[in-house]
């Protein structure tokens, strides 16, 4: 659209800059995550990983930050699944909560350990080449 000084620049530049806003936004999400690893005598016995779409905004800044390539899709389950182990060691350096329990009866040692990750919210923001989930605090 052009002013009527004939400077059409400027209204370009703002049409570009909403267009480019409004396409990252339609790419970006809010998830909800949680995971939980027992561990019993040394034997994994369940690794539960949720994930689900947030229904509300999630309030908070971005704490810690890991990247995927991503493989011309924007569903971020099976992005972590391609990638578990990496986003698994991730989870591991957020914080997990760790409940250990050992007991020894008649001479034999029996052990149950859990880590859980409380639900935390996640933005997941996919790109065309990448994919950045970073957790919120």
């Amino acid at each position: 659209m052009r002013s009527r000084d004939g400077n059409h620049s400027l209204t370009l530049t703002v049409s570009t800059i909403i267009f480019i806003l409004g396409s990252l936004a339609l790419h970006a999400g809010e998830y909800l995550i949680s995971y939980r690893y027992t561990v019993q005598d040394a034997i994994l016995i369940n690794e539960t990983l949720d994930i689900s779409k947030s229904m509300q905004k999630c309030l908070g800044r971005e704490s810690a930050s890991i990247f995927f390539p991503n493989e011309n899709n924007s569903n971020l389950e099976k992005t972590i699944a391609t990638n578990r182990e990496e986003f698994t060691a991730f989870l591991h350096k957020l914080g997990l909560i760790v409940e250990h329990k050992e007991q020894t009866i008649n001479a034999h040692n029996s052990s149950i350990t859990r880590l859980t990750l409380k639900t935390t919210c996640f933005k997941v923001d996919f790109n065309d080449t990448l994919v950045k989930i970073s957790a919120l605090k």
